[in-house]
């Protein structure tokens, strides 16, 4: 495979993936009712065949009764958000498409200061969090949304003494790896350092105590994400075949792999090749640390309709997940 290709297995398993790929298209073909009545784990904005996978979904617009400062899982996980030292201010009015509503607003708040107050979001249990079982030895994840950048990137480094110091990396949107100390991830949406030059990437691990891969796109990351500007980004992690892809705005995005070899250590039997058989440490989004003990790459950024799918989903999928959106199926 070219390494400019990442959205092209590198083994293929011809039987599965006809059957796959059949099956999608026969669903595609025949729903025509919006997810609603289809498992109802959100508004119409899911696109229907992606409803049994979306074990968490965060649009903004569902605050936990009685507590503002967390955010409702529209999933079929009922995993809780936390808002991370912003609480419900951190909820602005910006559609990111017809029928949006509210988005999550995370910022760095004092660059000067080595504390724990920057705006971020997430969950996070040390043993791994439960409702997050979903992910647990799964062969494929899917993380997307719509991202809006509001501030110069990357941010100051203010764990540093050095004013002039930044982070290697801007924190968008990912799951923990089961042993993760709030940091370290099992499949991320970030913008990080690839040979000096910060670029929009998908980031996995297979094993947690294993590697992780790198799928690093070509372009420019301020052409992918324009500042002020909604932006539909997706990245899918297919850990059996060690591929992952990433989308913007429903279409593939060009990239290349960081390292060429097998990190994830897929090649050869046993099959299938799956995650740890642990559930995630939780989830993060614009920064690290959502036990807020630490910061780390924050992220001046809006963030709306976050999806966390307990497999790779295909292109056709992703395509139509963006399409359904911007044409307000809601």
């Amino acid at each position: 495979m070219s390494m400019a290709q990442g959205f092209v297995d590198r083994r293929r398993k011809p039987a599965i993936r006809t059957l796959g790929v059949l099956a999608t298209a026969l669903v595609c073909t025949t729903l025509a009712t919006p997810v609603a009545q289809a498992g109802k784990p959100g508004r119409g904005d899911v696109f229907p065949t992606l409803a049994p996978n979306l074990a968490a979904y965060y649009d903004f617009d569902h605050p936990v009764r009685g507590d503002a400062a967390k955010e409702r899982d529209r999933g079929f996980s009922g995993t809780e958000l936390d808002l991370v030292n912003g609480g419900e201010q951190m909820r602005v009015r910006d559609s990111a498409f017809p029928g949006s509503g509210q988005a999550l607003q995370t910022k760095q708040v004092d660059p000067e200061v080595d504390g724990n107050d920057d705006w971020k979001a997430g969950v996070y249990d040390a043993d791994g969090v439960p409702t997050l079982n979903a992910f647990n030895g799964v062969t494929g994840t899917t993380v997307m949304g719509w991202f809006k950048v509001t501030g110069e990137h990357p941010k100051p480094n203010s764990t540093t003494p050095d004013p002039d110091d930044r982070y290697n990396a801007v924190g968008l949107a990912g799951i923990l790896a089961g042993n993760s100390d709030g940091h370290g991830v099992r499949a991320l949406l970030e913008l990080i350092d690839v040979d000096g030059e910060l670029r929009l990437v998908a980031l996995g691990r297979r094993d947690d105590n294993g590697s992780s891969q790198t799928f690093a796109a070509s372009q420019d990351w301020r052409t992918l994400l324009p500042d002020g500007e909604w932006v539909h980004l997706a990245a899918t992690f297919d850990f059996d075949d060690g591929t992952m892809a990433l989308y913007r705005n429903g279409k593939p995005v060009d990239g290349f792999y960081t390292d060429p070899g097998d990190p994830w250590g897929v090649d050869g039997e046993p099959e299938p090749d799956r995650t740890s058989p642990t559930d995630p440490a939780g989830i993060k989004i614009g920064g690290s640390f959502p036990q807020n003990t630490l910061e780390r790459n924050p992220c001046d950024c809006r963030f709306d309709s976050l999806m966390f799918l307990d497999r790779s989903i295909s292109p056709n999928e992703v395509r139509q997940q963006y399409r359904w959106m911007v044409r307000g199926r809601g």
